[in-house]
């Protein structure tokens, strides 16, 4: 196989010097249609010696293997360093120890990575609207045991309003836990919303004293030739949001 260099984005966030983060993106590695060409995750149908040798190119960016999740849309957060083999059923990791990487896969839902201002703790979050309206976000912020105030957020490539058409159901659920999400849910036809997860992961973000959010201006729908989109595509790779503490 030859394994072209992955395109990788660096979070543009004032976080401590000792705070590091990787965003992936679809460009560089082996994986062949519909999963070209960087893809991670392993669970998406593409051959394992491919995710195998994109995840061991990754490994040269990090201080050690991530722990990789097994997503399902919910609120857990695991602790890192984790013990035993695995699979962990996870939307979210943190850790305090230095050279431990935390990760989440996506391909539309939103990757939220987060740090406190001292550099003393880090966290990643997968929040697709179902993990947003249960409160992965809340419960990523709690199990940080930081408070908002000393906190700052970096939301990567998710799926952007114009492409993400969502059911009644779904705006009258947020509404329900906050009226004020219905300003993130624009009218769209044949009764459906069209939803800003960005917008709605910062309302979340600011309700638990945190001000300081950047990123979450890629689209992964719109741009094809950079990110996978799960509902662009339905068959297709996904890309990684990576954050850890350097070692002193």
């Amino acid at each position: 196989m030859s394994l072209a260099l992955p395109e990788l984005i660096l979070p543009d966030w004032p976080a401590p010097a000792q705070v590091r983060a990787l965003q992936t993106t679809r460009r560089g590695g082996v994986s062949q249609p519909p999963y070209a060409s960087f893809n991670l995750g392993g669970h998406v149908g593409d051959r394992p010696e491919a995710v195998a040798a994109n995840r061991a190119c990754l490994e040269h960016y990090l201080p050690a293997a991530p722990t990789w999740l097994e997503q399902v849309h919910g609120t857990h957060v695991l602790a890192l360093p984790a013990t035993g083999a695995g699979p962990w059923l996870a939307d979210a990791a943190f850790t305090r120890q230095a050279g431990v990487v935390c990760a989440v896969l996506s391909a539309d839902c939103l990757p939220v990575l987060l740090c406190d201002r001292r550099g003393t703790a880090v966290a990643a979050a997968h929040a697709g609207w179902r993990g947003l309206l249960a409160g992965v976000l809340e419960a990523t912020v709690a199990a940080l045991g930081v408070p908002g105030a000393e906190l700052m957020a970096w939301l990567g490539p998710a799926i952007g309003e114009e492409a993400f058409e969502v059911g009644e159901e779904v705006r009258a659920a947020f509404v329900r836990r906050d009226a004020a999400a219905a300003a993130h849910f624009r009218m769209a036809s044949g009764g459906k919303y069209r939803a800003d997860l960005c917008g709605l992961a910062r309302q979340r973000l600011a309700a638990c004293g945190i001000t300081a959010i950047h990123g979450g201006q890629w689209c992964t729908w719109r741009d094809a030739e950079r990110f996978f989109s799960y509902r662009r595509d339905g068959v297709t790779g996904r890309m990684a949001s990576l954050i850890w503490l350097d070692r002193v």
